[in-house]
């Protein structure tokens, strides 16, 4: 059996700010899912700190907005903390995400 989840992804849009300005706006949606795979590795590399990575699978019910902009997911909330959202696997109506390292705004 599947662990639920529930949370926020963010979602990223080029808006033009002023005249040949564009930046990028972060809109939120709460989302509904299951957690598929629940795993975390640690990336020693010639750092003081090593980073922390999870691999986690997370497959929602998608509606029409998360459908059309799957392309953009930038970030997931998941145990309070935004991780990367690294690849997006379309199983309609389903989407599987795939997420990877802490997202940094």
């Amino acid at each position: 059996m599947a662990n639920k989840w529930c949370g926020k992804i963010g979602f990223a849009e080029q808006v033009e700010t002023y005249p040949d300005v564009w930046e990028e706006v972060i809109t939120e949606k709460t989302y509904y899912g299951d957690i598929i795979r629940n795993t975390r590795r640690i990336q020693a590399v010639d750092k003081v700190n090593s980073d922390l990575t999870i691999q986690n699978e997370i497959s929602i019910v998608a509606d029409p907005y998360a459908t059309n902009n799957f392309y953009s997911m930038r970030y997931i909330v998941f145990m309070g903390t935004k991780w990367i959202v690294s690849s997006v696997e379309v199983q309609y109506p389903r989407l599987i995400l795939s997420l990877g390292g802490q997202y940094h705004e």
